[in-house]
């Protein structure tokens, strides 16, 4: 056997160090009782081949022993670890769900509160055939009307488009589209659906106008959004 240092094993076992020391003691001729301060120095430089078959075996099983020791509990530190990383993923995985969730339950519930408003908007606002018919109309006439039958928040929109289409003038006619009114109908005949006098009463264009972009955008002001975009609606 070759001769390994018991001060190696000493690292790995403080038992199996006192162990040799205690044997090459007596090995020595020291006897119980004499100065442990030789015991230990003399411990410290022996070898395990010093050691009687018996006591190399337990100064062997006790390092042994010592290595498994840490190994596991370097193995329980690892997955404590783990377990501890699974856990704060799983945490943080379930946080962002609830996140999620309630990012969600809130868009529905201000989309369900806009559609409320809006609903309330448009019932409070007066048709085109609650305005009595007239000869002719003045731009500001006409602007009082829309301001009547349109949902304030959607009126601004509306009155951008209709500056674009057609100034305020209800007799607007597109020379070369033949597009006609205030919102420019293509052609100006489908605003016979809101009414009759399309041709002569704003209030039935306004009608129309605002049953289009309801219907095609959502709002005037998604139909000014497309507007922006595209120069056209």
């Amino acid at each position: 056997m070759s001769r390994i240092s018991v001060r190696g094993f000493a690292v790995a076992s403080a038992t199996a160090v006192t162990t040799v020391g205690a044997v090459v003691g007596v090995a020595a001729g020291n006897q119980p009782g004499l100065d442990g301060s030789n015991t230990q120095a003399t411990a410290a430089d022996a070898t395990i081949a010093d050691l009687p078959a018996g006591q190399q075996a337990q100064v062997q099983t006790a390092s042994l022993t010592q290595q498994a020791d840490d190994q596991s509990t370097q193995a329980d530190v690892a997955a404590l670890k783990s377990a501890q990383e699974s856990a704060r993923k799983a945490a943080a995985q379930t946080a962002q769900e609830k996140k999620d969730a309630a990012d969600e339950a809130k868009a529905k519930a201000d989309a369900e509160a806009r559609k409320k408003k809006l609903e309330v908007s448009r019932s409070a606002t007066r048709d085109a055939s609650d305005f009595v018919a007239k000869g002719s109309y003045t731009i500001a006439e006409t602007q009082a009307m829309a301001r009547q039958m349109i949902p304030g928040e959607q009126f601004q929109c509306f009155s951008n488009i209709v500056n674009h289409e057609s100034g305020w003038n209800y007799q607007a006619v597109n020379a070369s589209s033949g597009a006609y009114g205030l919102v420019q109908a293509l052609p100006g005949s489908k605003m016979s659906s809101a009414g009759a006098d399309w041709q002569t009463n704003p209030a039935t264009q306004i009608k129309w106008g605002l049953n289009y972009m309801n219907s095609r955008y959502g709002s005037p002001c998604g139909a000014w959004s497309f507007w922006q975009q595209n120069s056209w609606y």
